[in-house]
C-alpha cells in the first residue's frame, strides 16, 4: 500500500505538471494507452498465461469489471479537478478514502471497524491536514468534484475484496488500465487535440510506469490484507507530496507540517502493532 501511494502521487505530480499544455482528455489518454502496453508487457513477461483466451475471459467477470469501471471513472474525475487546483488540497481529499473504505466495509462486508481503529484513522486524517494546512480560497467547486472522485476510489477498492482469488493481479491491473483509456478517448472525441512535445511523452511514460506499478501494488494490498489496518498506509502518498515539493519546489515544511508527518506515520505504525497483537 505504501509502495502503490507514492507511485500514484508521482504520477499526480507529472500529469499536473502536463495538464498545463494538453487537454485533460488527451493526456489521461495518451498516459492510458502507455501504461496499458507497459501492464500487457509486464504480464506476459510475469505469466506464461497471459493474453490467453481464459485470461481475456477473466477480464470480463462481473467483479473486475465493475472494478475497472468504477476506476475508468473515478481517475477522469480525480484528474479533472486535481487540474483545477492545488496538488495538496486534492491529495487531502483523497486521503478521507481509508474512512470511507472502514465505513463501507462495516456496511457491505461486515468487518468489525472498532473504536479504537477509527480513533486511529482519525489521527491519521488529522495529521494530513496538518501537513496539507489548506487554505479556504484552495477549496472551490473541484473540490466538491474531487470529493466525488475519492468516493469513487473508496468502492472501486471494495470491489476487490470479492474479486476471486485465482483471477491475476496483473490482468485487473491491465483491465483497469483499459477502461480508463477508453472512456479517455470517448471524452477526447469532443475536444481538439494538441501536439505533444518530446519532453511531454517523456514524462507521461515516466507518469505511466508510476501508475502502473501504484495499479499492482494498490490490488494486491485489497486483495491480501484487511482493509482496516492498510488503511492507514494510504497517508504515505501525503509523505511523497511533501517530499516531491521539496526536491522540484524548494518548499520546506513548516513546524505544523513535521507535526503532521509524525502523526502519520505512527498511526499507521500504531494500527499495525495493535492489529497483529489482536
Amino acid at each position: 500500500m505504501s509502495a502503490g501511494m507514492v507511485s500514484f502521487v508521482m504520477n499526480d505530480t507529472l500529469v499536473k505538471f502536463v495538464s498545463h499544455t494538453l487537454p485533460a482528455a488527451q493526456l489521461i489518454f495518451l498516459r492510458g494507452l502507455l501504461s496499458v502496453a507497459i501492464l500487457l508487457l509486464l504480464a506476459r513477461l510475469t505469466d506464461p498465461q497471459a493474453l490467453s483466451r481464459e485470461w481475456r475471459q477473466h477480464m470480463v467477470q462481473r467483479w473486475v469489471l465493475a472494478r475497472s469501471l468504477l476506476d475508468g471513472a473515478a481517475s477522469l474525475v480525480y484528474l479533472s479537478a486535481l487540474f483545477h487546483m492545488p496538488l495538496g488540497n486534492a491529495t487531502a481529499i483523497n486521503m478521507s478514502t481509508p474512512l470511507l473504505i472502514a465505513l463501507l466495509s462495516g456496511l457491505l462486508l461486515g468487518v468489525h471497524v472498532s473504536l479504537r481503529n477509527w480513533l486511529i484513522i482519525g489521527l491519521g486524517f488529522a495529521g494530513v491536514l496538518m501537513v496539507v494546512q489548506p487554505q479556504a480560497e484552495g477549496f472551490n467547486a473541484w473540490a466538491w468534484v474531487a470529493l466525488c472522485g475519492t468516493c469513487l476510489h473508496a468502492m472501486r477498492d471494495m470491489c476487490v475484496r470479492f474479486i476471486p482469488p485465482q483471477v491475476p493481479s496483473n490482468m485487473i491491473a491491465a483491465g483497469t488500465a483499459l477502461t480508463a483509456t477508453v472512456m479517455a478517448g470517448i471524452w477526447g472525441l469532443w475536444i481538439d487535440w494538441v501536439a505533444v512535445s518530446s519532453l511531454h511523452w517523456l514524462m507521461m511514460a515516466a507518469a505511466s510506469l508510476f501508475l502502473s506499478g501504484g495499479y499492482f501494488c494498490l490490488i494486491l494490498a485489497t486483495r491480501m490484507a484487511d482493509m482496516s489496518v492498510i488503511a492507514p498506509f494510504r497517508y504515505m502518498g501525503l509523505l511523497t507530496a511533501v517530499v516531491a515539493g521539496f526536491v522540484i519546489w524548494g518548499d520546506v515544511p513548516n513546524a505544523m507540517a513535521w507535526c503532521g508527518m509524525v502523526l502519520l506515520v505512527g498511526a499507521g505504525l500504531l494500527m499495525l502493532r495493535l492489529n497483529r497483537s489482536s
